[in-house]
């Protein structure tokens, strides 16, 4: 299976400036593992040392947040797209 993934401005020095890729997998997890496999440290970036989601970083498999569907267990269907998206705050 594979997803196009979308990645933000602020991770593209991973991707070379790449603002969409392709990756593998049937979940999230086995997604992220492919594009740390493709792109090296960009995992690292979205998830923390424990493994869970950064914070701050919102991952969506199409228009539903990862969040409330299964987290890192979150099917992603073939053909799928998947955003990461820094969160913003201002103020």
């Amino acid at each position: 299976m594979s997803a196009n993934v979308r990645i933000p401005t602020i991770l593209r020095t991973y991707t070379g400036g790449l603002k969409e890729v392709e990756a593998s997998g049937h979940t999230v997890a086995h997604v992220l593992e492919s594009l740390d496999a493709d792109y090296p440290g960009l995992k690292a970036r979205i998830v923390d040392d424990t493994g869970a989601l950064r914070r701050f970083v919102n991952v969506y498999v199409g228009d539903d947040d990862v969040r409330f569907i299964g987290g890192l267990e979150a099917e992603v269907p073939d053909n799928g797209s998947v955003s990461i998206i820094p969160a913003v705050a201002g103020g």
